[in-house]
Formats: C-alpha cells, sequence, structure tokens
C-alpha cells in the first residue's frame, strides 16, 4: 500500500495563479517609490521570499521597508478585490484525492485570508491553512512543514509537498516530506526543472494534468516496490 498519507501544498504559483501577481505588486510599489522594477525582475527578485526576506531586500536597497511593504499589500489586495484566480485544474486535483491536504505558505496570515480563504477550494483544507506567521521560521526551513503534518496527524515521510519555489523544495526536504516541485502554465522562469531538480526536487511536473497523474501514482496501492 502507499505510505503517503497527506499533501501540503504551496499557496501562490501552486494552489492560486497569482505568484505573478503577488511579486508584480512589489514590482509596482519599488516603482512608485522611483526604482523601475519590470515584472521579470519583481519575480526574480521576491519569489518564495518570506515577508522578512522581503522587508530585508527593501532597506538594503535604502526603501523604508514598512512603507513600501504596506503599499505593496494594497495594491495586491486590490487586485484580490477584482479577482482570485485558481491555478487551472486544482479543483480537479484535490478533489480526486483524499488523502489529508493543507497549505503551507510564506504569504502574512492576512493575505491567505484575503486571497485562498475566500475561494471555492478552501474547504478541501477544512482549515488547516498554515502561513509562515504560525511558525519560528519561514520556509526554507521545515518548520512550517512540520507544523502542517503535526496538525494532520501524519509523519514528515508520510507528506507530499508541493511547491515551485526553492525555498519551498528546501523545506520539504529538511522536514524529510517527499519533494515536488510544481511549475504553472503562465510560470516563465528560464530553466525553473533545472533550478528545482537542483535545489533537491524528487519530481518536477509541469501543470495539474501531471501532477494529478504523479500524485495517482504515489497514492496508488499497486504501486510496486523496486
Amino acid at each position: 500500500m502507499s505510505g503517503f498519507k497527506a499533501i501540503l501544498f504551496d499557496c501562490d504559483g501552486v494552489v492560486l495563479d497569482s505568484e505573478g501577481m503577488g511579486c508584480g505588486s512589489l514590482g509596482m510599489a519599488v516603482t512608485e517609490a522611483g526604482r523601475p522594477m519590470s515584472l521579470h525582475e519583481a519575480r526574480d527578485t521576491f519569489s518564495g521570499n518570506s515577508a522578512n526576506d522581503t522587508r530585508s531586500w527593501m532597506a538594503a536597497e535604502g526603501f523604508d521597508a514598512d512603507s513600501l511593504f504596506k503599499r505593496a499589500d494594497e495594491i495586491l489586495f486590490e487586485m484580490f478585490e477584482r479577482d482570485v484566480p485558481l491555478m487551472p485544474g486544482i479543483e480537479h486535483v484535490l478533489r480526486d484525492f483524499s488523502l489529508k491536504k493543507a497549505i503551507c505558505s510564506n504569504s502574512s496570515i492576512k493575505r491567505l485570508d484575503l486571497s485562498v480563504a475566500r475561494t471555492s477550494v478552501a474547504p478541501f483544507f477544512a482549515g488547516y491553512i498554515y502561513s509562515a506567521e504560525h511558525v519560528a521560521e519561514a520556509k526554507p526551513a521545515p518548520d512550517i512543514a512540520l507544523h502542517a503534518c503535526a496538525a494532520l496527524g501524519v509523519l514528515p515521510g508520510e507528506a507530499i509537498f508541493i511547491d515551485d519555489n526553492v525555498a519551498g523544495i528546501a523545506c520539504a526536504r529538511a522536514a524529510g516530506c517527499l519533494a515536488v516541485g510544481f511549475i504553472g502554465h503562465s510560470d516563465d522562469r528560464e530553466n525553473h526543472d533545472r533550478t528545482l531538480l537542483a535545489a533537491g526536487a524528487d519530481h518536477v511536473v509541469y501543470g495539474m494534468g501531471e501532477l494529478h497523474a504523479l500524485l495517482r501514482t504515489l497514492t496508488s496501492d499497486k504501486r510496486e516496490v523496486a
């Protein structure tokens, strides 16, 4: 029988097709503050960061980190008022697998409350939606994966951890979960599959179709052990 009992999902870039929105809002705030920043540069700079990482970057660049971060949140939350886009195919994945589920995100509690918690997929997680603010250290530390596993009542080795960023893969590996790198249809980071594999991903998938197929293989009771 399959030994997996839980699936842990990153939020932005996995459950939600919102990684570009989050990075874009930061880039817009930086641009407003006088330093032009493209969406591509914003993704390269901020993707997968914790709030503390982003604030540290802002301070190092000479910005007032508190005011700039606040402005970026205002822009992002205005976007969420208009739309919270689900990753295409995520509902199919969540519906078809009965394993326990949790979200493990470096985003703030407020951001999660205003985004994924308001969507049609929120009930699949039954309240197991965790922010870096729930633990001592954000990804790449293993804290949030360990916290989610404890809450779900599973061992880390019984959990599949899905993330689109290096920090999440490092978190999964450090916790002892199976690490799956995810690349969404709107993710245009060059050679990102290699980046995720180099970070230690056990598997890398493109889109929810490939993720669904991988999860079906990993959780099948008929898998043969080599």
